[in-house]
């Protein structure tokens, strides 16, 4: 897809996507268009439902100035969230607004033709619930492991093999006809906790801890997937002197230290058999829960001391069942502040994801929303 001038129709909702509200003059001081062309503009992406009047502001002597924002909410998502353990999926708009969703626990080891038939059966369900079938634009999907945007595909874990190769995107596309989208599980995290914090000039890293582990990176805007998209894998991370075995092959893996797979096998003897039998432990204040969750939220902290300090970003969000745990959480806050380097530390802000589950919702959403609403995707939408 070609570049779009930067007058184009699809500019004009990037700039109010970045910028906006804006009155029609504000936005020919920053385009450079004549009032003539920019009312052309404005009127096809209103006619596209792109542009909407959000208020009026009063003029220097002439009638009130209309202010106009990005319309985020009149085109809708399916996305999805599949991990080893669940798969989640919801109707959303462009702004990451949730009209309906469902939340299914899955077997380890669950597999692909089961988990998308349920899930493109639900996403039909839903949208016919919602009414919004007919404005959906376009689904997203956020999935373990590598993924191969090229091909939409991902290198899935080890408890999750068959799905490795898989083309998810084609199945989405063959039986919705929209554009599908695809994002690694830790990447769709980070992204959902920088849109929930409004999209700062910022860098942002976030970590999800709950099967495994993962990290994903956030700059200038946009995820940072690095050359073979493994940007973030923290949980293959070797700990020097440690020999328990990782699900990858190697040993001494970060995720098979201090995963919540890994926390639930340290917690087997006392009768822990998930990921939610840990959190009711460690909220019912058991001794036990408390200690090997600290443990690991250390571990991970002291692993993502050296992230702050190479990435130095603003803010450190963490996702995840076990992630969000207090224990996990502080121990890891700790341990970042006491192994990052002095200055990498400085305004840097560590906390758990605000929007819990929904995190990763958002994210998707959001980056689905990026794709759609670009310029040249734009401008291909109006010149249609």
């Amino acid at each position: 897809m070609r570049t779009p001038p930067p007058t184009s129709a699809g500019h004009i909702l990037a700039v109010l996507r970045a910028e906006g509200p804006l009155t029609r003059q504000e936005l020919q001081d920053r385009i450079g268009l004549s009032r003539a062309t920019m009312v052309e503009r404005l009127e096809v992406l209103q006619r596209h439902r792109l542009v909407r009047q959000t208020g009026l502001r009063a003029s220097n002597g002439g009638r009130p100035a209309q202010v106009l924002a990005a319309d985020d909410t009149g085109r809708t998502a399916l996305v999805a969230d599949v991990g080893q353990r669940h798969a989640t999926i919801a109707v959303v708009d462009l702004r990451g607004d949730v009209f309906a969703q469902l939340h299914r626990p899955l077997p380890v080891g669950h597999l692909p033709e089961e988990t998308l038939s349920h899930l493109l059966d639900t996403g039909r369900a839903l949208l016919a619930e919602t009414g919004r079938a007919d404005s959906l634009c376009a689904v997203g999907l956020s999935v373990p492991g590598q993924i191969d945007h090229e091909r939409g595909t991902t290198i899935a874990p080890p408890s999750m093999r068959e799905w490795t190769g898989l083309p998810l995107r084609d199945r989405f596309t063959d039986a919705l006809s929209v554009p599908v989208f695809l994002e690694n599980d830790a990447n769709a995290l980070a992204f959902g906790a920088y849109c929930e914090l409004g999209r700062p000039d910022a860098a942002l890293v976030g970590v999800k801890v709950g099967t495994g582990i993962g990290a994903g990176l956030v700059i200038s805007g946009r995820t940072h997937r690095g050359e073979t998209a493994s940007a973030g894998e923290i949980g293959h991370i070797r700990i020097e002197g440690n020999d328990q075995r990782c699900d990858c092959g190697r040993r001494g893996c970060v995720s098979a230290i201090a995963s919540g797979q890994a926390v639930i096998r340290q917690l087997r003897p006392t009768g822990v058999r998930s990921a939610e039998d840990v959190v009711r432990r460690v909220r019912a204040g058991n001794i036990e829960a408390i200690r090997v969750t600290a443990a690991a939220g250390r571990l991970v902290g002291t692993v993502l001391a050296t992230v702050v300090t190479i990435v130095n970003p603003r803010y450190l969000r963490v996702g995840g069942a076990i992630g969000v745990l207090p224990p996990f959480l502080d121990s890891l806050r700790d341990a970042v502040r006491a192994n990052a380097q002095t200055t990498a530390l400085e305004g840097v802000s560590v906390d758990a994801c605000r929007l819990g589950v929904n995190t990763t919702l958002t994210g998707v959403a959001g980056l689905v929303a990026d794709e759609m609403l670009a310029p040249a995707a734009v401008d291909a939408l109006v010149h249609a």
